[in-house]
């Protein structure tokens, strides 16, 4: 069977190339006459594949060296707790809701301590970001914190908040890699790899070294303590080792692509003709306010949900797969992220348009 365009928002769509290399190497990586499943994390092979892909993040984000990298389990979802339970010092955290991950993110952290919300766009169901003008960062919150692109609504931040001395935090699970970020200007930063990286299992953090210290919430795990994680090179225990070696695969595509800068020309080409159709369509409808689209997520509706019903199964006859929203908030949603080929959105809009012309 052909391969589909997939547009899932994770576990999502990686490049056809790694999946190729991978495939080869499958029975015997690199000569060892055994698959990187089967393989030993402590092993001389295991090693070198961890300490490349830390080498070749670094070099694509051009992270500081003053910032440690980990492979850890868990997914986005468990550095809701683990950001808590290792930096809310004095228990107080200021969060800027905008959509369900922050929100979640929000519940998780309010078992730890008391949390203030900044701004929130709950109020038109997450479609913008809210103005970051004048934000009142509280005196004693330990750290802000964003959801940089919300994965379900299709917002991102495209300028960051004023937190003056305060450390800032960002889950960018669905944007990371696809375009040029200034690590400097974070404290910590983690990212769930299923969306935009490599296979569901691995999330990766960057965090700052003054913020690894022994200094945790009681009752905190040591699975889920920062130090115990950077003091052994995430091998504290067994690491998502066949994971973090296709995630290095990934890394080493983007170099040769050309990184970060080439990356982001090319998502936002490929996001534009996308949104260029939705803007001009009498049929279907972006959902969110231009400013803060994502170029990773675009969710769209038709006004009916009959209509998107039809959309979304006639869509997959022609090897369009998984455009069908997150179920909190319905329509449809198509994942654009690095690994989405130019031809999977042109033929994505091509069958859009045929639609519209057939039941408008």
């Amino acid at each position: 069977m052909a391969r589909v365009f997939n547009f899932s928002a994770g576990p999502a769509v990686l490049p056809e190339e790694v999946l190729k290399e991978a495939a080869q190497e499958i029975l015997d990586y690199n000569g060892t006459g055994m698959s990187v499943m089967e393989m030993s994390h402590r092993s001389k092979a295991f090693e070198q594949i961890i300490g490349d892909a830390e080498k070749d993040l670094r070099d694509l984000m051009k992270i500081p060296d003053n910032y440690k990298v980990l492979f850890l389990q868990g997914g986005a979802s468990q550095q809701f707790a683990m950001v808590p339970m290792n930096l809310m010092k004095n228990k107080v955290a200021d969060y800027i809701k905008t959509g369900q991950w922050s929100k979640k993110a929000i519940a998780e952290a309010k078992v730890y301590g008391k949390v203030n919300v900044l701004a929130s766009s709950e109020d038109k169901t997450f479609s913008y970001i809210p103005d970051l003008k004048g934000l009142k960062i509280s005196d004693d919150a330990d750290y802000v914190y964003i959801c940089h692109n919300e994965t379900i609504h299709g917002t991102k931040f495209n300028e960051l908040p004023e937190t003056g001395d305060k450390i800032l935090i960002a889950d960018m699970s669905s944007d990371m890699l696809s375009e040029p970020v200034d690590v400097s200007k974070y404290g910590l930063i983690f990212a769930g790899v299923q969306k935009n990286i490599g296979p569901a299992g691995v999330v990766v953090v960057i965090i700052r070294e003054d913020l690894i210290t022994d200094d945790v919430l009681p009752g905190t795990p040591t699975m889920l303590k920062y130090k115990i994680h950077v003091d052994n090179k995430s091998l504290y225990n067994t690491p998502p080792a066949y994971g973090i070696y296709i995630c290095g695969k990934v890394f080493k595509w983007v170099q040769k692509l050309g990184g970060l800068e080439v990356m982001k020309k090319i998502n936002e080409e490929k996001a534009a003709i996308l949104y260029n159709y939705l803007d001009s369509s009498k049929l279907f409808k972006g959902t969110v306010v231009k400013k803060d689209r994502s170029i990773m997520n675009v969710p769209f509706i038709t006004g009916s949900e009959e209509l998107n019903a039809k959309f979304i199964k006639e869509a997959k006859t022609v090897g369009l797969e998984n455009l069908k929203g997150h179920r909190t908030v319905g329509g449809m949603r198509a994942s654009i992220y690095n690994a989405m080929p130019v031809e999977g959105v042109k033929k994505l809009v091509e069958f859009m348009r045929k639609f519209e012309e057939e039941n408008i």
